[in-house]
């Protein structure tokens, strides 16, 4: 797999006054990073008195009432010490959870849902997700069975269909955006969890996604990333290649599409 990199720089001094014109949350931190790149701003939105915000990114888990929602505890922390170690943006250091059932969730730059069991939600969970989807959010959803016909899978499939119609999940193209925003890559990274015996025995060699208004709103994968970025970030050096970078695009591309 051949890697090139981009820096992404941001500014801790910068910050932004109350503009006029209507923004989405994602269009404001587009903007914002754009404006740590060096990239000229339009008018409507410039450096200013008012305090930045305290960070440009936190990790949100979603925690929902069907399922085993805390799943790879040390996966936030190791995908958060890679941000900081790449990047230059402000990272909250720790990790957030929010009941998908607490309108919180709506204001998150990213939110991670995961699992093994029933994905089911229930009223208010459904109304927060469909709202954060079609408002401009991004969720990373990850099957930590990588089965593509387990449980968790097929509950959670079967609630996309309900909240956004049939044929909701397409596969990813090779070509996307997502795989050279940050890194480039030539491919999907494999998983060492992918044939271990457990699950469907297959390497899953494309992701799924829900995409409203031509950029990803939810990232859906059974490779089981969670379970691959599950150790403590000190470990990482024993990597021939870090495999947490692929986590890097994924954030980048949520903060930036």
């Amino acid at each position: 797999m051949s890697l090139t990199t981009w820096r992404l720089q941001t500014s801790p001094t910068r910050s932004f006054r109350a503009v006029s014109v209507s923004l989405t949350r994602k269009q404001f931190l587009q903007r914002l990073l754009l404006a740590g790149c060096g990239f000229a701003l339009p008018g409507t939105l410039r450096a200013q008195s008012d305090p930045a915000p305290e960070y440009d990114f936190y990790f949100t888990r979603l925690m929902y009432e069907s399922g085993d929602w805390d799943v790879d505890q040390r996966m936030p922390s190791n995908v958060l010490n890679s941000l900081i170690e790449y990047t230059s943006l402000n990272v909250d250091p720790d990790e957030r959870i929010v009941p998908l059932a607490d309108p919180e969730m709506l204001l998150a730059p990213f939110c991670y849902l995961a699992g093994h069991k029933l994905v089911e939600f229930t009223a208010a969970e459904t109304r927060n997700f469909r709202d954060y989807v079609n408002r401009g959010g991004f969720v990373f959803v990850d099957d930590c069975n990588h089965d593509i016909d387990g449980l968790f899978a097929r509950s959670f499939e079967t609630q996309m269909v309900k909240l956004f119609g049939e044929d909701c999940l397409q596969k990813l193209p090779d070509d996307h955006d997502l795989y050279r925003c940050f890194f480039q890559f030539d491919e999907l990274p494999v998983t060492s969890f992918e044939l271990n015996g457990w699950g469907d025995d297959l390497v899953h060699d494309y992701l799924k996604a829900i995409v409203v208004d031509g950029r990803i709103a939810v990232l859906y994968s059974n490779k089981d990333f969670g379970c691959e970025w599950d150790y403590d970030y000190r470990n990482k050096r024993w990597l021939a290649i870090d495999n947490t970078k692929f986590a890097v695009n994924i954030v980048i591309y949520a903060l930036t599409s």
